[in-house]
């Protein structure tokens, strides 16, 4: 074993850090790559000085995610329609990396629970960059706010207040959330309806006043709007199934939670995830950008 091996052990903690921060596994695995060569472009003596390593590597990827969402919201007001954090599978169900058809490596997949749900990632968007970052390191990740203030650059004090504020953000947005099992059952039920083309069904499993959002990133064809009411989503989901006869819908756990994956030949076009309230649909999020549904997809082998 090599004295290096500790510090790649603390890469998982940092792609999951990076993720929660930043809601995109790709922008996670290049924070997460820069931290480790700001690591090796030290000298030995300067690595020794550090008294945990694994805090300080913490410590640099969370301030590179810091300027990044600094910069995000500008990019993100240039970004063709919706803007949907990146979807992920089950552990067990990756597939591919953004290199190919190799399987990524354990470390890179990230720990599914309630902080990276669809619905919980989308209201960390609406959060400052400060905000969202004090909240994920101490409420998610159980930094002091010591901690967290070496990495926000702000004291303890505002720290604090920074988690709170976010607190606040995260209860006012949830709703009665269904048992697991309830939740499964109605995407289930949602998908035969989607394959029937039962627009009646379909309006019956959706909150009246629910509301669908697509990500197709400029990349392929997407709605650039929200759909709001129960009857619009469903006559969206009818025409999207009548343009494309031959998709294969397929039930997958989507970050956590019961989901979609719709294939064409074999290849993931559509990823939807679902937020159910009581025995209702109250949103869906479709992300069909292809850059972001690279652990979905079977890459062809060359």
């Amino acid at each position: 074993m090599t004295t290096d091996d500790p510090i790649m052990g603390e890469r998982r903690q940092l792609i999951n850090l990076a993720y929660r921060l930043l809601g995109s596994l790709a922008d996670a695995e290049d924070v997460v790559q820069e931290a480790y060569a700001r690591w090796y472009a030290m000298s030995q003596q300067q690595k020794e000085a550090i008294a945990s390593p694994g805090a300080w590597l913490t410590t640099v990827a969370g301030r590179i995610c810091l300027d990044l969402l600094g910069s995000a919201r500008a990019r993100r007001e240039r970004y063709v329609g919706e803007w949907i954090p990146e979807p992920l599978p089950e552990p067990t169900e990756w597939i591919s990396g953004r290199s190919g058809g190799a399987s990524l490596d354990p470390a890179d997949r990230v720990t599914l629970d309630e902080s990276v749900n669809m619905a919980f990632l989308v209201v960390l968007e609406s959060m400052t960059p400060a905000e969202r970052v004090a909240f994920i390191l101490h409420d998610v990740f159980r930094y002091s706010f010591a901690e967290v203030a070496e990495i926000v650059g702000r004291t303890p004090a505002a720290c604090r207040q920074l988690a709170s504020s976010a607190r606040r953000r995260i209860d006012a947005s949830r709703a009665s959330v269904a048992p697991a099992a309830l939740r499964g059952g109605i995407v289930r039920d949602f998908k035969q309806a989607w394959e029937a083309n039962d627009i009646g069904a379909l309006v019956g499993l959706l909150d009246p006043d629910a509301t669908m959002i697509a990500d197709g990133g400029g990349v392929v064809s997407a709605v650039l709007r929200p759909i709001e009411g129960s009857e619009q989503i469903a006559r969206y989901i009818i025409a999207m199934a009548t343009r494309t006869p031959n998709l294969t819908l397929l039930e997958r756990t989507v970050n956590g939670q019961p989901g979609l994956v719709a294939q064409l030949d074999g290849v993931t076009v559509t990823v939807a995830a679902f937020d159910v309230a009581d025995d209702r649909i109250t949103r869906i999020w479709v992300v069909r950008n292809p850059e972001k549904l690279a652990p979905w997809t079977v890459r062809p082998q060359r």
